[in-house]
């Protein structure tokens, strides 16, 4: 399926995508030669693998990194005389998905054969959606840093022009030194969905949002894993540069990229490499390419100068997919044997735009704290369930979970549920800092020791590490004199007026005591004697 650049269907949108693109950055100025910016125009076209037991048109099971051609049945190897049979899973998947993107679902479908001959493609033919797809003109809302501010975000929308059903194909696996190719049929006939997105993107950055937006939609529906490292999402980014005012120009596609990460680099080189090229007095070719994540650059595949005919016609094996709701669902039919909308759309679970209102509604965080949450997968189960075992305020755990859990996380490259400090541990420690047990330093020290795991409770390793608060007054009073009686510079510099120096003495006063002091207490004791001197 190829996205349409029609100047028709998006002239409206250009004057919003340059205002926006600017603003943002992004708009591409032309070189030297003083010419005008250049636009920049990105439409996608996204494989979700549905989250299925079996296949779209075959009972053979799925399963990621099964020996090879282990589950393939003879519909998959395309053995003469075998026939599809449609899977009511996928189509409830697809369902689901158009619903949540805001599509028109369509009663009737059809299912179509798309002719092209390849290795991992037995039947030489792949059934699919072109003429009447499952679900139509939907919307897709996501939102993106500026400037790479979280407190600054902009929330945009990409128009979702298809869903369509399809089967995956096999596998080719190349092996260079042997110079042959084996073929891996276990992925043939696994149910995609594909989504197809107007070409209402203009960089890098915002199709890598609007892409972790779906990913983030789909798992949480279910209908598709979309691990993209398993290539259960894939995407093609079709990619053109133009002038404002004029017809868009000559469109690349760079195919089958496996990273958010990757996508805005590629979608970026890409523009870019079209902008040099046409200043430069060349012309963009109309061709397949791939992106080298190693040398971050899009490399030539194939051209599509002259146009591939697939060769599309009805798929005589299948008749028209008829789904229901409410009101055309017959009487007299077994609900079990029929797909019901109106069934699906009331089993809808809370998208992640509404679970992001509802944590800040909830508990008083900010907007672009909760988007973390739902970014790392995990993450918002395990704040809630923090909440809900300490007297700690949301605003002061969601600064716990953000900046210790979550950067210790990444520094171990580790995800939420391996996380060797579980909620109800943070949660122990948050109570013992809350009831004033410990200090806020002594709690950083307690969490670097729970993140050992060695099975030690907070209280335990309070009292092996003697990290009590200092409650003895007199005691605290006669650091927080010496550490006056050896600072005779700073001493000075706060009688001068310069408050900020004394966080500098709280600072070794801390130290002094092995952070087992109260911060508060000592900023009024050292106040009080640098009074009295």
């Amino acid at each position: 399926m190829t996205i349409s650049f029609s100047r028709k269907d998006t002239e409206p949108m250009e004057t919003a995508r340059a205002a926006a693109c600017h603003a943002r950055g992004g708009t591409v100025p032309a070189g030297q030669s003083g010419l005008a910016s250049w636009l920049p125009v990105v439409g996608l076209e996204i494989h979700a693998q549905i989250s299925s037991n079996s296949k779209l048109f075959s009972g053979s099971q799925v399963q990621f990194a099964a020996p090879p051609n282990s589950l393939v049945s003879f519909f998959d190897a395309s053995l003469p005389g075998t026939l599809p049979v449609l899977n009511r899973r996928c189509v409830e998947a697809a369902v689901m998905t158009g619903l949540a993107l805001n599509c028109s679902i369509n009663k009737k479908s059809l299912f179509d054969r798309k002719h092209y001959f390849y290795a991992d493609l037995p039947a030489g033919y792949q059934i699919t959606q072109k003429r009447v797809p499952i679900a139509v003109n939907g919307s897709l809302s996501y939102s993106l840093c500026i400037d790479n501010k979280m407190s600054r975000m902009v929330t945009k929308t990409v128009r979702i022009k298809q869903i369509q059903l399809e089967q995956d194909s096999g596998k080719s696996l190349h092996d260079d030194t042997r110079s042959q190719t084996l073929v891996d049929l276990n992925r043939a006939g696994v149910g995609l969905m594909e989504v197809v997105m107007e070409p209402d993107m203009c960089c890098g950055e915002e199709a890598a949002a609007a892409v972790r937006e779906l990913q983030l939609i789909l798992q949480t529906l279910g209908s598709s894993k979309a691990i993209m490292a398993e290539g259960q999402l894939r995407v093609d980014a079709n990619v053109s540069v133009h002038h404002p005012g004029e017809p868009y120009g000559v469109r690349t596609e760079v195919k089958n990229i496996n990273s958010v990460r990757f996508l805005a680099k590629a979608i970026d080189y890409e523009i870019q490499r079209q902008i040099e090229e046409l200043e430069n007095g060349g012309t963009i070719l109309n061709e397949t390419r791939a992106f080298d994540s190693k040398l971050g650059c899009t490399i030539s595949m194939r051209d599509k100068e002259g146009k591939q005919d697939y060769r599309f016609m009805p798929e005589p094996n299948l008749p028209p997919l008829i789904l229901y709701d409410a009101k055309s669902l017959p009487a007299n039919r077994n609900h079990q044997q029929v797909v019901n909308i109106d069934w699906i759309r009331e089993r809808l679970p809370d998208l992640p735009s509404v679970k992001r209102a509802k944590l800040v509604e909830l508990y008083g965080i900010l907007p672009e704290h909760s988007f973390t949450l739902l970014n790392e997968d995990g993450l918002a189960e395990y704040f809630e369930n923090v909440i809900k075992h300490t007297q700690m305020k949301p605003k002061k755990v969601i600064g716990w979970v953000l900046k210790e859990l979550l950067s210790y996380l990444k520094e171990h490259a580790l995800a939420v549920k391996d996380s060797p400090v579980s909620s109800f541990l943070l949660a122990d420690l948050l109570n013992l800092l809350e009831r004033k047990e410990i200090s806020s330093s002594a709690a950083k020290q307690v969490f670097e020791e729970l993140w050992k795991g060695e099975g030690k409770t907070p209280l335990e390793i309070v009292k092996e590490k003697h990290l009590e608060l200092l409650r003895d007054q007199e005691e605290l009073e006669q650091i927080c004199q010496a550490v006056i009686d050896r600072q005779e510079d700073e001493v000075m510099a706060i009688k001068a007026g310069n408050q900020k120096v004394l966080n500098k003495l709280i600072g070794l006063v801390q130290r002094a005591t092995r952070g087992r002091s109260n911060p508060v207490l000592v900023k009024q004791i050292l106040e009080k004697k640098l009074q009295s001197e």
